[in-house]
């Protein structure tokens, strides 16, 4: 986090581009549009921008009461899925002149356009406004040079022809970008999808995304990217083999039967209560399943991968397997505590589609309802390349 000395400089300069001053506490929608803001960083600073809460138009604190409670609502803006792809940030109160003001520190996102509520906004000078179709342009071409995880890259086999364009049209654009930039919108689908990170601009091709997404075909081209589920009739793989499917298609067709399958196989059934009422329980919570199988479909190692996810049913338990161990600086001891996304794209059609609700909290839902049902919570087993998730039935 900046230093406050820093911090009063840049207050002080009345046409700094990386500082927004305001006097609200409470005013969600301008506080989103800042932080989307910095995270587009259009001007290229590569330096982080700072939404200052508490002061007037010349940066001198307004006295204003910064709560603890202000900081949490500040920080959820991160995870709460409004802001995507999720912006990398820091809140902090500091001190100016004796006076507590509270800072959100934003930097610029690798994964550029940003968007808060389907609305790309930008900052220029002392000016933030919505972004035009040419500076969405710069912002998605930016991001072709800053791209470090394989969603976000170009699938060198593929072409347009290859996607399934109504199923972009219909299904993710209208819940992806906002209705009345849709209403104005007299872009090309190229640019539409480029704008979402779903096209490379400088190859001309799709994203490794789009593919997973939208592909008429998604297994010629990553053989893996499917789920099997297989139930036994006893608690190992020697087990004679009762019922066994095969979850293929584009992503969204197979997250819906993933969640689909979280609803079947919980196995729901009446215990009567103390006081001769009926409560429902279940051999494994649903909302506990459809979280653990998203969170394997967004997590998964889809690069170097023919390996599917595994969802094995045991007679006393059920084990997800999932290609691909723990990512980048995540590591055992932070895990599953921290986040990090292989696949920020993916994780963000998740959201987009409605399959997440919020980012990073999947595990601790599942934890959740399986101790309402009276389940242990679930256990990992983390290996060099891969990661299951055992999930033991209700006693």
């Amino acid at each position: 986090m900046i230093e406050p000395t820093q911090l009063k400089q840049l207050l002080r300069e009345s046409e700094a581009d990386r500082v927004e001053r305001t006097r609200a506490v409470a005013d969600t929608d301008k506080f989103c549009q800042a932080i989307c803001a910095f995270a587009n960083d259009l001007p290229d600073h590569r330096l982080p921008g700072y939404l200052v809460i508490g002061v007037d138009d010349k940066g001198e604190p307004t006295g204003a009461s910064i709560t603890d409670e202000l900081l949490r609502t500040l920080a959820h803006h991160r995870d709460n899925g409004q802001i995507i792809p999720q912006p990398m940030m820091n809140v902090a109160k500091l001190e100016i002149d004796g006076n507590a003001i509270a800072v959100v520190e934003v930097f610029p996102s690798t994964l550029p356009p940003v968007r808060y509520k389907g609305v790309t906004y930008i900052r220029t000078g002392p000016r933030k406004g919505i972004a035009t179709q040419e500076e969405e342009r710069r912002l998605s071409e930016r991001r072709i040079d800053r791209a470090k995880t394989w969603d976000a890259r170009a699938c060198p086999e593929a072409t347009l022809d290859d996607l399934s364009l109504p199923l972009f049209e219909l299904t993710y654009l209208p819940n992806a970008v906002a209705r009345d930039v849709l209403a104005e919108n007299k872009r090309t689908t190229e640019d539409q999808l480029a704008a979402l990170r779903l096209w490379d601009t400088r190859s001309d091709r799709p994203t490794n995304a789009a593919i997973l997404l939208f592909a008429k075909d998604c297994l010629s081209f990553f053989p893996g990217a499917y789920a099997q589920y297989v139930r036994y009739d006893g608690s190992s793989l020697a087990s004679e083999v009762l019922g066994e499917s095969r979850i293929t298609g584009d992503l969204l067709s197979v997250m819906r039967e993933l969640d689909q399958l979280a609803n079947r196989i919980s196995e729901h059934r009446p215990v009567r209560q103390s006081d001769l009422s009926d409560t429902t329980v279940f051999a494994f919570p649903p909302i506990a399943l459809h979280e653990l199988f998203m969170n394997a479909v967004i997590h998964r190692n889809y690069e170097d991968s023919t390996t599917p996810i595994m969802i094995n049913h045991f007679s006393d338990r059920l084990e997800i397997h999932n290609p691909g161990s723990l990512f980048g600086d995540l590591t055992r001891e932070l895990f599953p505590r921290g986040t990090a996304y292989r696949n920020p794209v993916v994780a963000e059609a998740a959201k987009v589609l409605g399959f997440v609700n919020r980012f990073g909290r999947g595990i601790a839902i599942a934890n959740d309802e399986l101790q309402r049902n009276s389940n242990p919570l679930v256990e990992f087993d983390i290996g060099d390349n891969h990661l299951a998730a055992i999930v033991r039935e209700r006693p």
